[in-house]
């Protein structure tokens, strides 16, 4: 049996190390719950430093002459006022309640029911999944990219975290669970962010050799896939330009940052795609080289989701050395906060940590007070997966179109994506749901329901990808049409095959 220390520093000596997969290795308590710490301390750090330039650099990086504010109380402050900032945190944590009551086997029902019903505010794939399972699309397709054109998107990548730290060094269990979270809300590249991030973070508790973890960890996602080339070019150009970080960027962003899913994206700087913001965290690991706040730093620079980026990096890092290694000045308004619950549920950080603790033991020993025990796992690939295959956006127009009885868009593709929502006026209130059918050539598709509730809102006006290639008609008709009420259509995207 290898203790922890003696096999993180064989781990760390040398560049052509390998991780012994197949070894087990224990870990004390003491070591066990200094690692749980660090990443859910690191995470909440990461997401604060990166949150006052979340989105406002999309297509560029954040040039490093451009100050970043932190103080020492900056944590509790934001955490304060701007509660609804730490998504990624208490996303994750609506999951790790239902284990904390159900099991880690909890079935996917339980998981997708409570994250579907829950009050806080959803955007992106999280949104049309939780739109898909309150009107009856059930996981997996709820995060399938025929019903969910968001499938793509960072979501699921920045709910993952949670799984690795549950298991330390066993990847491939992790990633068993990654498989029946994931996919409520994303498929293919969107699902691939998510069991990445959780690989990282697994394979980081018996790892301190950053680029070994990166490389290890890339080895879960199948060859072919956007998401792999995307990392394996990250790896590639840290190689050619390993003391210029934007450089780097600059080439995986060239190569990488056309998103094809998200409306949103499509043509535009702004990119949630899986892929480019897990690029973003590997940038700042590989250049970051171990230091804490340079880590976080870079990945909050490559712009774009610049909260959850620095937010995964730094989790991985506290995992991978520990809360005590993490730098004074980056903890002490974590601390002020440590005994206060997250938005929307009950759990604080210091409650989440010892729930991680908990989860862990459960699965591994009979006494909390016993050394934690278990074998390496060596990745295995997962499946193939991948979203919009043969299909490219081919126009993206802008519409402003109102409706109270129906409208007629026409389009050339052989799919279409229609943005838009419910509008009120006057003293209306947001308890009306409109009904809405939809008609291709004069053939109805479906008929769906529009809640103007934001929580409860269809995240598009309509969406469809299998009509042929050709000139069509899409028909969108109101149902139940009341004055105070009327559908808006903003911009639609269409779609052709190769």
């Amino acid at each position: 049996m290898i203790a922890a220390a003696v096999l993180l520093t064989a781990l760390s000596c040398t560049r052509t190390a390998t991780i012994p997969y197949g070894t087990t290795v224990e870990l004390t308590p003491q070591v066990l719950m200094d690692k749980i710490r660090g990443g859910w301390y690191g995470q909440t750090i990461g997401c604060t430093y990166g949150g006052p330039t979340e989105f406002k650099y999309k297509g560029g990086l954040i040039p490093e002459e451009i100050p970043i504010p932190w103080y020492d109380d900056y944590i509790y402050d934001t955490f304060i006022e701007d509660p609804g900032l730490y998504d990624d945190v208490y996303m994750d944590l609506t999951f790790l309640e239902i284990m904390m009551k159900n099991g880690l086997d909890a079935p996917v029902e339980l998981y997708a029911d409570a994250f579907a019903n829950a009050d806080y505010k959803l955007w992106h794939a999280n949104q049309a999944a939780r739109y898909n399972i309150l009107n009856g699309r059930g996981a997996p397709e709820s995060g399938y990219w025929k019903y969910n054109p968001h499938a793509d998107d960072i979501d699921f990548q920045i709910e993952a975290d949670f799984i690795g730290m549950l298991y330390p060094g066993r990847v491939n269990d992790a990633v068993e669970v990654c498989d029946r979270i994931g996919h409520i809300m994303n498929y293919g590249d969107g699902w691939y962010g998510g069991v990445f991030i959780s690989a990282l973070y697994s394979l980081a508790y018996v790892c301190t050799d950053i680029p070994l973890l990166v490389d290890q960890a890339l080895r879960t996602i199948p060859e072919g896939t956007k998401f792999h080339s995307t990392i394996a070019d990250v790896i590639k150009y840290h190689k050619l330009y390993p003391d210029n970080w934007q450089q780097c960027w600059f080439e995986v962003t060239n190569r990488h940052s056309n998103d094809i899913g998200c409306p949103e994206g499509v043509w535009n700087g702004f990119d949630i795609d899986a892929t480019i913001n897990s690029a973003f965290v590997v940038i700042g690991l590989l250049y970051g080289n171990g230091d804490f706040a340079r880590t976080m730093d870079i990945a909050t620079r490559c712009g774009n989701d610049s909260d959850c980026n620095p937010a995964s990096a730094a989790g991985i890092l506290g995992v991978m050395y520990g809360y005590d290694a993490i730098p004074q000045e980056w903890k002490k308004g974590a601390e002020r906060i440590k005994d206060i619950p997250f938005p929307y549920t009950s759990l604080s950080l210091d409650q989440v940590c010892e729930a991680n603790y908990e989860l862990i033991y459960k699965a591994l020993c009979s006494n909390k007070d016993e050394k934690c025990i278990f074998t390496i796992q060596e990745p295995r690939t997962v499946r193939y997966e991948q979203s919009f295959e043969g299909l490219l956006p081919v126009e993206k127009r802008v519409l402003k179109k109102a409706f109270t009885d129906k409208v007629d868009l026409t389009f050339d593709g052989c799919g279409v994506v229609v943005q838009g929502f419910v509008r009120m006026s006057g003293h209306a209130d947001d308890s009306y749901v409109a009904t809405v059918t939809a008609s291709v050539d004069g053939k109805e598709v479906e008929t769906f329901k529009m809640p103007i509730d934001y929580i409860k809102r269809k995240y598009e006006v309509f969406s469809g990808y299998e009509f042929g290639s050709g000139k069509h008609t899409l028909t969108l008709k109101l149902e139940n049409p009341h004055p105070d009420y009327h559908i808006y259509c903003s911009e639609m995207v269409v779609y052709d095959a190769k």
